[in-house]
C-alpha cells in the first residue's frame, strides 16, 4: 500500500509541478531500495512547497477524481465541487433518470444544489414524500406556463405542492370554468413534450421587484417586497415562463408523464378575508400513467365513500351555520358514538386505567403554567369571569395534572393511569373545516400516565399494544413516525434527547418498523404518531404517544420513591381514536357506511309482508329488543321489494321478513348485507348467532355480490 502511495503521489506532483517533480524521480532512481525514506523526503519537499503545491477542492486541479493529492490528503471521487445531479449521474443513469431532489443534512435541496462539504447525502425520487413535493411543485409550474400561454392577463400568486398534489392560486378578470381545464391540460401536454430545460438563478432584491413590476405581477411583487432589503431572490425558467420560486425542481419539463387537475376553488389571498379572494387551480401528478389512473379511482371510491354525503343519508350528523364546526350528533350517530365509548371504557379497564372528567373552561394562570398560553393561544377560546381571563380548555392535559396533584403520590402508586373522554374546543379557520375531518370542538379520548423513569418503556410499550389492539379490531393497517423536537418548544437538550431516546427505544423493543420525522413533535415533547391506512390506500393520523418531561417540572409534580425523598414523574400524554368525531368520520368512509354489526346504529330490520302480519313483526321486534338487539321495523304499506332494497341502501346489516309460513312456525326469513338471503331461521337461533357476532366484535366479511343484492 505504501509503494501505490508513492507511485500516485508522484504522478499527481508531475502534474503539478515539473521542476520539482524531475527532481523527485532522480532521488527515486538513486533511492529505489529506501522507499520509506522516499516517502518522508516527499511530505518534507510538501511542506517547503506548501504554497506551491496546496490546491482548493474546487480547482480544475483534482480532476483523476481520486488519490492523494501533493499535500498528503486522500481524495475521493467528490472532493471536488459537484451538484446533487452530478452524484446521482456518477451512481447510476437511471437513478438521475427518476431524481427529483435531494436531501443534505436532513433539508430538502434542489437538484442543481452544489455539494461542497462533507455532508449526509440522500437522493430523493418520487417514491419519498419529499420527492414527490419537487416533482408536484415542477407540475404547478408547468400549469402556470400553460394558463399564461393561454390566458395572458392572468396574475399569478403561489403555486405550491400539497399532500396529494398541487395547486397554483391565480387572479383573472374572467374566472376560470371546469372547461378551461381541458384546454390548459392539453397545453401543459404540449410543455411536457418541449422537454424545456428548468433553469435556476438568483437576482437581487430591487432587480427583481422590478423584474416582477415590467410583467405586471402584483402579487410577485408583494412576496418579494415583504423580504428583507440585502436578500437575494431565487428564480426558476423554463422556455418563455419565469417564476419567482425557492425551489426544488425537476431539470426539466419531461419527466411529469401524468397529471390531471381536479377542481377549481376560491381562495383568499395569503389566506386572510380581508384580501382580495383569487381562484385556485388544483391538480396532482404521476411519472407514469398507473399511477394516476389508480390515484383518479381512488377519488372516486372517495367521492361516493364521503362521510358528509353518508352522514346525511344515514341520519347520523349534522352541521349548521348556527355552530359553524360544531357538530350536531343524530340519534343514529350518537348510537354509534356511544358504541366507540363503551368500547373504550372497556378496554381501558381492562388495562389498568382510571376514568376521570375536568372542567371545560379553566383560569389563565394554568394555561400560563402549563406553556399553552405562550404556545397555543390563538388557537383557544376565552372569556372573562369575575374580572379574570378563562379559557375553554383546547387539550385535558392541565387538567389531569391538577387530578394528580390533588393527593400526595408515592412510587406504589405508580404507574397511575387515568383516562378521560373529554370535549375540547380549538378555533380553526373557517376555510380549514370539513366536516367531522376538522372540526372546533371534539370529545378527545386522552390518557395520561405518571410514572417512574424505570418504568418509561414498558408503558410505551403498552400504549402501542393498546393501539395495535384497536386498529387491528377496524381493520387499519398503520405506519409509525416518531417525531422530534421542533423549532418552538421548552425545555432542555438533555431532557428532550432523553424522552426521544426512550421513545425511540420502546420502538425497538418492539421490533415496530418506523420513520423519523425530524421537527415534529410537540412543544413539550416528541411523540410517536400512527398513521392509518384505510380500505382505499388512505393515511390519517390518529393515535399518538407523547412524553413529556416538562409539565411535571412546570407544576412541580411529585412522588415520594422508595428512598423516602421526592422524586419528578414522567408524564405520557395519549390517545387512540384522536378525535371521537374524526375518528367516526374515518370509519364512516373506511366502511362507506355499512358498519359491522357490533357498531351499526340499526342492526336489525322488521319486514312484514303485508299487514296481516304486522302483529307477529311486532312480537319479533320485541324479542330483539328485550335481546339488547337495535331494531327498527317498516310497517309502510309497500311492496317487500322495496322494503328490503331501502334497507339495503341505510347499510343495514340484517333484515328479517316474516309472512303467512314465518307466522306459523315461529321463524324469521334472513336476509344480510353480507350473504343475501340466509334462508329460514328460528328466531331464538338467529337472535343467540347476532349476540354472538355483537359480543366478540366480529366484521364479517361480505360474500354476496352487489348484482345479487339488487
Amino acid at each position: 500500500m505504501l509503494f501505490i502511495k508513492l507511485i500516485i503521489n508522484l504522478i499527481l506532483f508531475i502534474m503539478k509541478n515539473k521542476l520539482c517533480a524531475l527532481s523527485l524521480i532522480l532521488l527515486l532512481i538513486s533511492c529505489s531500495d529506501e522507499i520509506q525514506q522516499f516517502d518522508d523526503f516527499i511530505k518534507q519537499t510538501q511542506n517547503e512547497n506548501k504554497e506551491l503545491t496546496t490546491r482548493s477542492l474546487d480547482t480544475d486541479d483534482h480532476a483523476l477524481g481520486f488519490g492523494y493529492d501533493v499535500t498528503g490528503d486522500y481524495l475521493d471521487k467528490y472532493s471536488i465541487r459537484n451538484s446533487v445531479i452530478d452524484i446521482a449521474k456518477d451512481i447510476s443513469e437511471g437513478l438521475a433518470r427518476v431524481a427529483t431532489a435531494g436531501e443534505v443534512d436532513g433539508e430538502v435541496v434542489d437538484l442543481r444544489t452544489v455539494i461542497d462539504k462533507d455532508c449526509e447525502l440522500n437522493i430523493l425520487t418520487f417514491n419519498d414524500e419529499k420527492g414527490k413535493g419537487a416533482f408536484r411543485h415542477t407540475t404547478s409550474h408547468i400549469m402556470a406556463q400553460a394558463i399564461k400561454r393561454l390566458y395572458p392577463d392572468t396574475k399569478l400568486a403561489i403555486g405550491p405542492s400539497i399532500e396529494d398534489g398541487f395547486y397554483y392560486d391565480i387572479d383573472r378578470e374572467t374566472p376560470l370554468v371546469a372547461e378551461d381545464l381541458e384546454k390548459i391540460e392539453a397545453e401543459m401536454k404540449k410543455i411536457v413534450k418541449e422537454d424545456l430545460p428548468i433553469k435556476q438563478y438568483t437576482m437581487p432584491r430591487a432587480e427583481a421587484i422590478a423584474y416582477f413590476k415590467e410583467k405586471d405581477e402584483p402579487y410577485k411583487v408583494e412576496l418579494i417586497e415583504d423580504l428583507p432589503e440585502d436578500s437575494v431572490i431565487s428564480f426558476y425558467s423554463q422556455g418563455e415562463f419565469t417564476d419567482l420560486c425557492a425551489g426544488p425542481h425537476l431539470m426539466s419539463t419531461k419527466p411529469v408523464k401524468a397529471f390531471k387537475l381536479t377542481s377549481l376553488a376560491g381562495a383568499y389571498w395569503r389566506g386572510s378575508e380581508k384580501n382580495k379572494m383569487l381562484q385556485r387551480v388544483y391538480g396532482t401528478s404521476y411519472p407514469k400513467k398507473a399511477e394516476l389512473e389508480e390515484y383518479l379511482h381512488m377519488m372516486e371510491e372517495a367521492k361516493k365513500r364521503d362521510h358528509r354525503k353518508l352522514g346525511k343519508e344515514l341520519g347520523l350528523f349534522m352541521m349548521r351555520e348556527e355552530g359553524p364546526g360544531f357538530p350536531f350528533f343524530l340519534p343514529k350517530g350518537m348510537e354509534l358514538k356511544n358504541q366507540l365509548l363503551d368500547y373504550w371504557r372497556e378496554i381501558h379497564k381492562k388495562a389498568g386505567y382510571v376514568e376521570i372528567s375536568t372542567p371545560i373552561m379553566l383560569s389563565r394562570h394554568l394555561w400560563e403554567t402549563s406553556g399553552h398560553w405562550d404556545h397555543y393561544k390563538d388557537n383557544m377560546y376565552t372569556t372573562v369571569i369575575d374580572d379574570e381571563d378563562f379559557a375553554i380548555k383546547p387539550m385535558n392535559c392541565p387538567g389531569g395534572i391538577l387530578v394528580y396533584e390533588s393527593e400526595p403520590r408515592s412510587y406504589r402508586d405508580l404507574p397511575l393511569r387515568m383516562g378521560e373522554l373529554g370535549l375540547v374546543h380549538r378555533h380553526e379557520k373557517s376555510g380549514q373545516l370539513h366536516g367531522l375531518m376538522r372540526v372546533r370542538c371534539f370529545t378527545q379520548d386522552d390518557a395520561h400516565i405518571f410514572m417512574t423513569p424505570e418504568q418509561v418503556r414498558d408503558e410505551i410499550k403498552g400504549v402501542v399494544k393498546l393501539i395495535n389492539e384497536v386498529y387491528s379490531l377496524f381493520g387499519f393497517k398503520y405506519h409509525v413516525e416518531l417525531s422530534t423536537r421542533p423549532e418552538d418548544s421548552m425545555g432542555s437538550d438533555e431532557d428532550w434527547d432523553m424522552a426521544t431516546e426512550a421513545l425511540r427505544g420502546a420502538l425497538d423493543d418492539l421490533g415496530l418498523p418506523y420513520v423519523v420525522n425530524e421537527g415534529d413533535g410537540a412543544f413539550y415533547g416528541p411523540k410517536i404518531d400512527f398513521h392509518l391506512v384505510d380500505c382505499i390506500g388512505r393515511t390519517w393520523q390518529c393515535g399518538t404517544i407523547q412524553l413529556d418531561f416538562q409539565l411535571p417540572q412546570r407544576f412541580e409534580l411529585e412522588y415520594i420513591g422508595a428512598d423516602g425523598e421526592k422524586h419528578r414523574p414522567i408524564m405520557i400524554h395519549r390517545v387512540c381514536f384522536g378525535s371521537i368525531e374524526r375518528f367516526i368520520g374515518i370509519l364512516i368512509e373506511h366502511f362507506a357506511g355499512a358498519f359491522p354489526t357490533w357498531l351499526a346504529p340499526v342492526q336489525v330490520k322488521v319486514l312484514p309482508i303485508s299487514e296481516k302480519y304486522e302483529e307477529y313483526a311486532k312480537s319479533v321486534k320485541a324479542a330483539l329488543d328485550a335481546a339488547d338487539i337495535r331494531s327498527e321495523i317498516d310497517l309502510r304499506s309497500e311492496k317487500i321489494g322495496y322494503k328490503i332494497r331501502e334497507a339495503q341502501g341505510q347499510k343495514i346489516p340484517y333484515m328479517l321478513v316474516v309472512g303467512q309460513k314465518e307466522q306459523a312456525d315461529g321463524t324469521v326469513s334472513v336476509r344480510s348485507r353480507f350473504k343475501g338471503d340466509e334462508g329460514a331461521e328460528d328466531l331464538n337461533v338467529f337472535i343467540a348467532n347476532i349476540k354472538a357476532e355483537i359480543t366478540a366484535r366480529i366484521n364479517r366479511p361480505v360474500e354476496v355480490k352487489k348484482e345479487e343484492e339488487k
